[in-house]
């Protein structure tokens, strides 16, 4: 029977009975979107759907997905791929120990199998593949490795996949793939997508990728080969993996050289310092999150402040004591945490940067950045913009998937990383002469409010374990980032279920408990689907403020009632 939950706000987690059941509503919802709905997240039991408040309200929108007809019939396809791999996983004789069976019964029958993308998730380019064989139904490591190369193919549960960049994880390893799953100078940069027929062919030796195979079996449905023997590489010329290449070069050089007009230098990156926009949301898809600013509000401020764009990207400093030095006039404008902003000049004294206001740099002089004692991130805006090739649309760092704008990878901005800007004259409103007061923002000791709804799996905790999340107080830990803000309490949440969750949909701001009962609260960075039980999520109105949280606040979660009773939804 289908349940529509409360996953936050601005967000309802559709369960239904399995995994085929869950693609068949996806492929419906895909087909013909509900009013409002922004984003589709598929998982394994459970499609998320992101709405727009300002479309469509949650009883509507509820009562709708309640009554959606999942698709019957053969599920739509995306194309098929055969990935090309060398079966010598650390885990190969493990997992035929699980299975009970013999090494090569394990590869025969996972390249026997017909496997098919049943979603995306966990990083860009990761594709949980469900295959036809019973057979597949294997553990997750008791104790999760902190590094997985790229290209690992591994199983866990009855999906197998392939990690599409060097990361943590705990599926069992049987082999490895050259073959690139993720590529941005790709179009579409992700290999696999919900719907693709998989197949795997055994290799034994180093293998050679022809991009040109990979675009066409997307593309045409063809069942080429994407691992191919060194001895078969197709010669396709130059095409847009190449070309994208050629481009980052370029971009590089006059990096080295030093050709851009206007661009900024980084001295010193101080305790973090990234590219931040408003996000990229809408690609789900692909396995990726909209990452973003942590801080909206004070992004826009900034940006209003010198006449760019509400939504242009900027800097985005986590707890002060960076050091920009500017090729070219700048004008900036620093919102968000305080930071005791200056501009050092060679010829003058120091120039306090009131928080908030326009302030115009010249060529070669640097803006100095003290510590933060208030909140945690400054936001800075150029007026003008940078000139960078956006990732996705977007040129937000996303530290988790490794996603970013130019060849940054996602990355932190390092000392000697030159960013190159637009210029002051490329920016389309004037310069805002008053600038907006600053926020008040919590210091290390001071307790904040955070308003949460309840759900989608609060009903996995004891009655006691939800008291204790909005009754305890709950200390920010310094283990804290960009992906979330770890949170520890006096006493643990207590789980009513126990076992794993199949992997769901998250949302920024939701609250996810782990087994040691000490909640995570997502931040921009978040994985896109997770397998810990979420209890709740902060309101949207909210998340700028959890993004500003320095280690030692205190927060107290103040749970307020959702627009309507979605968990009550059944369908027919």
């Amino acid at each position: 029977m289908r349940r529509v939950l409360t996953a936050s706000d601005q967000a309802l987690l559709v369960e239904e009975e399995d995994l085929e059941g869950a693609m068949r509503l996806h492929a419906a919802l895909v087909a013909a979107p509900p009013t409002g709905v922004v984003e589709l997240v598929p998982a394994a039991r459970t499609v998320l759907v992101r709405f727009d408040p300002t479309l469509v309200d949650e009883v509507t929108l509820a009562k709708e997905l309640s009554r959606v007809e999942a698709v019957h019939g053969g599920l739509p396809t995306a194309g098929s791929v055969t990935i090309g791999v060398r079966y010598d996983g650390q885990d190969l004789d493990e997992v035929a120990d699980l299975l009970g069976v013999s090494t090569e019964e394990v590869v025969a029958r996972h390249t026997a199998a017909t496997w098919r993308v049943a979603f995306t998730g966990y990083a860009p380019g990761f594709g949980y593949l469900v295959g036809d064989d019973p057979l597949f139904d294997v553990p997750r490591r008791s104790s999760p490795r902190t590094r997985i190369p790229a290209g690992s193919v591994g199983l866990a549960g009855t999906f197998s996949g392939v990690y599409p960049r060097e990361s943590p994880g705990g599926w069992q390893l049987i082999g490895r793939t050259d073959a690139p799953m993720w590529d941005l100078h790709r179009d579409p940069p992700a290999l696999l997508a919900p719907g693709m027929t998989v197949r795997f062919e055994r290799l034994e030796r180093e293998s050679v990728i022809s991009t040109s195979s990979i675009q066409r079996s997307v593309a045409d449905t063809e069942d080429d080969r994407v691992g191919l023997d060194t001895g078969s590489l197709a010669l396709a010329g130059l095409d847009q993996r190449t070309a994208g290449r050629a481009a980052g070069a370029a971009w590089r050089r006059r990096v080295e050289t030093n050709t851009f007009p206007c661009a900024v230098e980084v001295v010193r990156p101080g305790l973090q310092l990234v590219l931040e926009d408003l996000g990229r949301s809408g690609h789900a898809a692909l396995g990726v999150s909209a990452s973003g600013t942590a801080d909206r509000r004070a992004l826009r401020a900034a940006n209003r402040a010198v006449g760019n764009d509400p939504g242009t990207a900027g800097f985005e400093l986590a707890g002060g004591g960076a050091v920009l030095r500017f090729t070219g006039p700048a004008v900036v404008a620093v919102a968000g945490a305080p930071a005791a902003a200056t501009i050092v000049r060679s010829g003058g004294p120091p120039l306090p940067v009131e928080h908030g206001a326009a302030t115009a740099l010249e060529d070669g002089e640097e803006l100095h950045f003290g510590w933060i004692s208030e909140g945690l991130r400054a936001v800075i805006a150029v007026r003008g913009g940078l000139d960078l090739e956006p990732a996705l649309g977007s040129l937000s760092s996303d530290t988790l998937a490794g996603l970013g704008p130019g060849d940054l990878g996602g990355r932190p901005l390092r000392a000697g990383d030159v960013v190159p800007l637009h210029g002051p004259a490329a920016a389309p409103y004037a310069v805002d002469p008053c600038p907006a007061p600053a926020d008040p923002l919590p210091a290390p000791g001071d307790t904040v409010d955070l308003r949460i709804v309840l759900g989608p799996r609060d009903d996995w905790f004891t009655q006691a374990g939800v008291r204790t999340l909005v009754e305890q107080e709950w200390t920010v830990t310094p283990r804290s980032d960009r992906v979330g803000v770890r949170l520890e309490g006096a006493v643990p949440l207590e789980r009513a279920v126990s076992g794993e969750l199949p992997s769901e949909g998250a949302v920024t701001g939701a609250i996810q408990v782990p087994p040691d009962g000490q909640p995570v609260l997502f931040l921009p960075d978040h994985p896109l689907t997770g397998g810990y039980p979420i209890i709740g999520a902060v309101v949207d109105r909210d998340l700028d403020l959890a993004g500003q949280l320095p280690p030692g606040v205190r927060i107290r979660f103040r749970p307020v009632a959702p627009a309507a009773p979605a968990a009550e939804i059944r369908g027919d």
